[in-house]
């Protein structure tokens, strides 16, 4: 038997009303659904930590999840582990006129032109329909903003993006000057971080990447500060924030 119809059999079993596992059993798309994303993050985290054997077993725990929905669908008519595969065949072979069909591309830049040109075909709306509600906030912004820039609603160069992060910045100092309420506060907080998601994305670079990498740096270099007063018999509860910057300028010249 194939592995992936080893892995179909599995989950029928497992869904199975007699003698399955009641877990299972339980089991909605609605519950399922942050069992998805928390498994998409971890085939994230171990593509950037390097670790194949790693990244080996999440992407398996990722399609036991594309296999869990299937077999959900299947007990209620509504489609099978074969429809999503034959669905997204199709789109493939669909979006790729180049391979599998006449036309032609100069390069991955073209064809990135391209895809969207076919993924703007195939919906029917205006130029942000379809972006999905649910992304995280830092990935909807970065796919909203490409959106826009892809019809010309965009800053030609970075330093324009910088000028507009400058203009937020002191926007948020007015109103935290002006003691503003938490609404008003919210609001001009996210005129910033949107703005510095745009900057990341005329720079090419991914911000939520950049900002798990920042979080990475961020706790390895407080665990040196950890580290550093547990040597003395003390946490960071009964340091100074003068000790710990000394200690946190310490961590940065390690690296």
């Amino acid at each position: 038997m194939r592995s992936i119809d080893r892995l179909l059999t599995i989950m029928a079993r497992l869904r199975a009303p007699d003698g399955g596992c009641p877990w299972d059993l339980e089991q909605s798309f609605h519950t399922i659904a942050p069992h998805t994303i928390e498994e998409a993050y971890e085939v994230v985290e171990a593509i950037e930590t390097g670790d194949r054997v790693q990244l080996r077993d999440e992407l398996g725990d990722l399609l036991f999840q594309v296999v869990f929905y299937a077999q959900m669908g299947s007990e209620e008519g509504s489609f099978d582990f074969e429809a999503i595969a034959a669905g997204i065949c199709d789109k493939m072979e669909r979006r790729h006129p180049h391979v599998f069909g006449d036309a032609k591309v100069a390069d991955a830049a073209a064809q990135t032109v391209q895809w969207e040109r076919h993924k703007r075909a195939e919906r029917s709306g205006g130029v942000l329909d379809g972006v999905t509600a649910t992304l995280p906030a830092m990935t909807r912004a970065l796919k909203l903003q490409n959106r826009a820039g892809q019809v010309g609603f965009d800053w030609p160069e970075p330093v324009q993006v910088l000028d507009k992060i400058a203009e937020e910045i002191d926007e948020v100092r007015v109103e935290i000057a002006q003691g503003a309420d938490q609404h008003r506060l919210e609001d001009e907080v996210g005129d910033l971080l949107f703005a510095c998601v745009n900057l990341a994305r005329k720079l090419k670079i991914d911000p939520e990447s950049a900002l798990r990498t920042c979080n990475r740096k961020f706790e390895r270099r407080f665990r040196h500060i950890e580290q550093s007063l547990a040597g003395q018999g003390r946490t960071p509860a009964e340091a100074s924030l003068e000790e710990m910057e000394e200690l946190w300028v310490a961590a940065k010249l390690l690296e």
